[in-house]
């Protein structure tokens, strides 16, 4: 079963965020646009590139009312031992959330049972708590911040516009569509 669509589920964790250990729960995500994204492991190689793309644009997701959220099965320990050590990993504003029971890899469905890391997974969560957008991939395949905000841009644009649905590589500003029957067969 998809999880788009369905509500975060209930958990507890721990993140370090702007220099402090801070808990994390469900709750956090209420009431704004989240995204979380997870990644196996600090002190690698393709995740501190994808956690550096997202501290470079930041500050656009802030504009857009979105919070970004880090998650490995590491411990909020080590993401602190991470953000001392690497200046890459030094940009990152956003919390890094440490998973170390494995509960948000499992909950959200990236986890690598037999390494006890997780999938590159990206989720997009709406203000209700719900799960807009799934990105699931191989390890080894690094993601884009810049096409992860076209992907937030529209998913806002539709919730605040019913009855309209983005087409392909749309970008705020562009033309979107009206489902109906008239439209059927003239795209």
């Amino acid at each position: 079963m998809s999880l788009i669509n369905t509500e975060i589920k209930p958990f507890k964790a721990t993140a370090y965020h702007n220099g402090k250990f801070v808990p994390v729960t469900e709750q956090d995500f209420k009431g704004k646009w989240s995204v979380l994204v997870f990644y196996p492991a600090d002190f690698t190689f393709v995740c501190p590139t994808e956690l550096g793309d997202l501290a470079d644009n930041y500050a656009a997701f802030k504009k857009l009312g979105v919070e970004i959220y880090g998650v490995s099965t590491d411990t909020h320990f080590t993401h602190k031992a991470w953000h001392d050590t690497s200046d890459t990993i030094k940009k990152v504003e956003y919390p890094l959330i440490g998973d170390p029971t494995l509960t948000l890899a499992r909950n959200f469905q990236v986890l690598i049972e037999e390494e006890g890391l997780a999938l590159r997974g990206t989720f997009v969560i709406d203000p209700a708590g719900k799960i807009k957008i799934i990105e699931i991939h191989d390890n080894g395949i690094g993601r884009d911040a810049k096409e992860l905000l076209r992907k937030v841009q529209a998913a806002q644009y539709v919730a605040s516009h019913p009855g309209e649905v983005c087409p392909a590589k749309w970008t705020p500003g562009e033309e979107t569509l009206k489902p109906s029957l008239s439209l059927v067969g003239k795209i």
